[in-house]
Parts: C-alpha cells; structure tokens; sequence
C-alpha cells in the first residue's frame, strides 16, 4: 500500500491530480506549484546539489516549478513539523518586533532603536536548532 500524494507545503491530498505531475500543477488548497524540488523525491537539503540524482541539473529556486526530467513526486514531501516550526518563528518574530517603533519624530536623531539586551537573545534563540 502506498502512501497518497500531499502538497508539501500545506498536507492537501493531491489524489485528484493524473500523474506524472505537469510542470505547471498547483494544490487546490494553497496554490504552490507542484513540479518543484521540494516536492521531489530525490531533493535532499544535506546533499550539495539539493539532490541526491547526480545526472539532475543544479536549481537554485527549490519552491519554483521547474524542468528537471528527472522529477519524481514524494509522498512523504509534506511534513507537518516542518510547517508548524515555520509557523512559530513567524509568530515569535512578530512579537520580538511588535514593539519597535520604526518612526522617528524629527526631535529624536536617528541613531537606531534602542534595543535590550533580552531582545538579541530572543533572535539568537530563533537560529538554534
């Protein structure tokens, strides 16, 4: 029994879809295009290339449909802890610079905010893995 196709961005079931994948299919759900390298069962972020097939030709954008001819999709592209990371250095980014104000009156000299030392720990803490 094989696993069914999702988007690798969103987890949408893209069972509707004819294989192979068109270069210029998109999920119903999120409208990503889906003949991508992120999508493909060959890309690997670990691998120089992004790709473990040696003979695939270099792509710098991994979320952009693509021409590579040897483009598989993966069914286990979508991975939900991938997005659920995304969402929540998203989240605390929002709240870490919620509070600047990025206006300066024409009284203040515009020698940059001044930030606290607990704020450059927040975004150092955003990068670590």
């Amino acid at each position: 029994m094989t696993k069914p196709l999702q988007c690798y961005q969103c987890g949408a079931s893209l069972e509707k879809l004819s294989l192979p994948l068109r270069r210029l299919d998109e999920c119903s759900e999120c409208l990503r295009e889906l003949h991508v390298c992120r999508m493909c069962l060959f890309c690997d972020a670990h691998h120089p290339k992004n790709c473990i097939e040696e003979e695939a030709p270099e792509i710098r954008e991994m979320e952009r449909a693509n021409f590579c001819d040897y483009f598989k999709p993966s069914p286990n592209a979508y991975t939900p802890e991938s997005l659920e990371a995304e969402q929540n250095a998203k989240k605390k980014l929002a709240k870490l610079f919620a509070g600047i104000n990025r206006e300066a009156t024409s009284t203040e000299q515009s020698t940059g905010p001044d930030y606290d030392k607990s704020d450059w720990t927040e975004v150092e803490d955003l990068f670590k893995k």
